[in-house]
């Protein structure tokens, strides 16, 4: 049982209390896979474990109303007992509230250093915090305590929330490899627990693995009903470009989220999906409520910066990408901010940006989080192209394979001077079916580039359809692209369509002589003339996709 001891910092000083010298948790950052993946043949004690864990939670958040308070009222659960009800229902705990359980278990193990089910409360806690504030040196202290609960309790004899703890941490840092190992490891003993899915559909998504993830999103659903089930739907639906279908169903999350973190989460949600659809005022909108619901979601401050820069609204634009980074410090969005900057013409606040953007990817490297993405899409734009190639090349061969990965290798491919080879991996990205304005500009800059002018065509504005506004930079820059092309010719391109019959000629009139002549007989029509298929280029590399075969017809 946990002592109930508060935190030595308040809930609203924004961090955790820092562990005391004792704290055996803070040591170099190992990465995620510094332990193996557990032995495939585990004992069936891990079942019964898991089972007794979720019920447990369950009694624990019932019994939270039924405490008596001395004088016939149900006594209110503070922040520990907050933070553990939101665990068990499997929505994101208030920072203070998360703050509250952190400082509770770093005193708890302090004299009980054997208890593994702190211990695996204590990383997980952790992990949570350090993805929540981009405090990344959080991770070596979540990794510490995880491998102390598993070396109190091993895994098999029923530590299942330590090996979960470590999915999490390896999603956070990027290592969805080895997040799917240790999640799927879990779920091959405990396929009806519900709290592992949530770990494998990220695992999923990382890997570019879209069936695995509409059956994990599909699992999560059937066994755990509610708000976290309607977020995860929501999410595979915008991933599958299903845009109708996606909004309906964040919409009644968000209808049905209660609990403030949950409720702003659920309204971020909302305000991604009206930022993609080209909506921004509906987009800063959904922002702002999200947080007035819960000051402390902070990605709407991102959010809302990149709203007001698509409203032309730069001043306020700035002011919110300086505090979401002060509050949020992700190199995503110095990436964003720099280039604000550099479409208002101030160069050099740009390279400070993108200065600061370098030092967050190295401190993140040191604590075993793999940036490589973002910084593979700086690189290509703003940097060395050839460097972001090699990045996501790594990337691709280490099972990285999602549109994100694919649309960023297929463009720095293209400003390499590949645009052959991109154009495979820009398909790809394509093909999924998401609905994302600068995948179809970067597919069609780099067909223009290769003559496939209909394909870019179309393209280019269905990036502008999509979002007009999708880029400072990028944006004006696909205008131009388009307005380069011009109009297609009309009627269509002529390969693509069957030119119609030729009007028979008219019945000449009948002659004055007693015989009249022959009516002549009409034309045959004109062959058909069909599309000429580009065949798939030989693939360039053995890292290059073998399911993609973009053709395209070319337009005069």
């Amino acid at each position: 049982m946990a002592m109930d001891v508060m935190p030595q910092q308040g809930p609203d000083s924004g961090r955790p209390p820092e562990p005391s010298p004792q704290d055996p948790y803070v040591l170099p950052a190992e990465g995620a896979t510094a332990l193996p993946p557990p032995p495939p043949t585990l004992r069936t004690t891990l079942r019964r474990a898991a089972f007794g864990a979720v019920a447990a939670g369950v009694l624990l958040a019932g019994a939270l109303v039924a405490v008596d308070d001395g004088e016939g009222r149900p006594k209110e659960p503070g922040p520990v007992e907050r933070a553990e009800a939101a665990a068990t229902a499997g929505s994101p705990a208030s920072l203070s509230d998360l703050t509250a359980l952190i400082g509770d278990r770093q005193k708890w193990v302090e004299s009980h250093p054997k208890d593994a089910s702190s211990l695996a409360t204590l990383g997980t806690a952790y992990v949570e915090w350090a993805r929540r504030s981009a405090d990344t040196a959080y991770y070596a202290r979540a990794e510490q305590a995880l491998k102390q609960s598993l070396e109190a309790r091993a895994g098999e004899r029923g530590n299942g929330a330590a090996w979960l703890g470590l999915a999490a941490l390896a999603n956070a840092r990027h290592d969805f490899l080895a997040a799917k190992r240790w999640g799927e490891t879990v779920r091959k003993q405990q396929p009806k627990a519900w709290n592992v899915y949530p770990v494998l559909i990220d695992a999923y998504t990382g890997l570019g693995d879209r069936k695995a993830v509409t059956a994990a999103t599909e699992t999560f659903g059937e066994l755990r009903k509610g708000v976290p089930a309607l977020g995860r739907t929501a999410d595979l639906y915008r991933g599958n470009g299903w845009r109708e279908d996606a909004l309906a169903t964040a919409r009644e999350a968000a209808d049905r989220a209660t609990r403030p973190a949950e409720k702003a989460e659920a309204l971020h949600r909302l305000g991604e999906l009206a930022r993609e659809r080209g909506e921004p005022e509906e987009a800063v909108a959904q922002f702002d409520a999200a947080l007035r619901t819960d000051a402390a979601q902070y990605a709407s401050l991102a959010g809302r910066a990149r709203a007001l820069a698509a409203l032309d609204r730069t001043d306020e634009a700035l002011a919110a990408y300086q505090s979401a980074l002060e509050k949020l410090p992700r190199p995503q969005y110095a990436l964003e901010l720099g280039e604000l900057y550099e479409s208002l013409g101030l160069d050099g606040d740009a390279r400070t940006q993108y200065a600061k953007l370098r030092e967050m990817v190295a401190a993140a490297k040191k604590d075993g989080v793999d940036e490589s993405l973002v910084l593979a899409r700086f690189e290509a734009d703003h940097g060395d192209p050839e460097a972001a190639v090699e990045l996501l090349r790594a990337q691709w061969r280490g099972q990285h394979r999602s549109a994100a990965v694919a649309d960023a290798l297929g463009w720095a491919l293209h400003r390499a001077g590949r645009s052959e080879e991109g154009l495979e991996y820009a398909q790809l990205a394509a093909d999924t079916g998401v609905r994302n304005a600068s995948y179809a500009y970067h597919l069609g800059v780099i067909q223009r580039e290769l003559a496939d002018y209909g394909p870019a065509r179309r393209n280019l504005e269905q990036a502008l359809r999509t979002d007009p506004a999708f880029s400072p930079l990028a944006a004006p820059l696909a205008q131009e692209a388009l307005d380069a092309l011009g109009e297609p010719p009309p009627g269509g391109p002529g390969e693509t369509r069957q030119p119609p019959p030729p009007a028979p000629e008219p019945e000449p009139e009948p002659a004055k002589k007693p015989e009249q002549e022959k009516k002549p007989a009409a034309p045959a029509p004109a062959p058909s003339r069909t599309a000429a298929v580009k065949s798939p280029s030989p693939t360039a590399s053995s890292s290059a996709p073998s399911s993609a075969s973009p053709s395209a017809s070319k337009s005069p």
